[in-house]
């Protein structure tokens, strides 16, 4: 695919960087709130054994980014990049959360229009994964489509198989 899986990326909101082993602590107290996972499929990341495995799988993705609010300078989540190798010419965004405080807001469209943005200059498909019962996030990826400035179509489709809905984002 020849792009950075890890890059920095900045807008007025939000600061994304590499996850580093230090974020550990911070990112365990932004994502120890049980009402982030009510609707996940793995409700144990909010407790230190959960967390731990989520936090070791996001290291070693190499592909997931520390979300900052940019005047708190805080970790408010995180997000990631995978490559899926059954699908050519796209990059998966997933595993996003954020603290509460941030949700409904401008935060989750500005992380995921930097992302967007920044995976739309090496591939011409973005692939969401969302559990069929997680219903916010299903909205939220909706939601992506609705930017009138963002030349975006979208297909829905189901994989039984895992429990998911896939949402294709194609570039136009």
């Amino acid at each position: 695919m020849g792009f950075d899986l890890q890059p920095h990326l900045s807008n007025n909101l939000v600061d994304l960087r590499p996850l580093l082993a230090e974020d550990f602590d911070a990112l365990f107290n932004a994502a120890s709130d049980p009402s982030i996972w009510e609707q996940h499929p793995d409700k144990k990341r909010c407790t230190m054994p959960g967390f731990k495995d989520f936090f070791e799988d996001s290291l070693n993705s190499k592909g997931c980014l520390v979300i900052q609010d940019k005047v708190a300078n805080t970790i408010i989540g995180s997000s990631r990049f995978k490559v899926r190798a059954n699908f050519e010419d796209a990059v998966e965004i997933g595993w996003t959360f954020l603290i509460r405080k941030y949700w409904g807001g401008h935060y989750n469209m500005a992380v995921k229009r930097l992302m967007m943005e920044y995976a739309f200059r090496h591939v011409n498909r973005i692939l969401f994964f969302v559990a069929k019962d997680n219903f916010r996030s299903q909205k939220a990826v909706e939601k992506l489509t609705a930017m009138n400035d963002f030349p975006l179509s979208m297909d829905k489709k189901n994989e039984p198989e895992e429990e998911n809905i896939i949402y294709i984002i194609q570039k136009s």
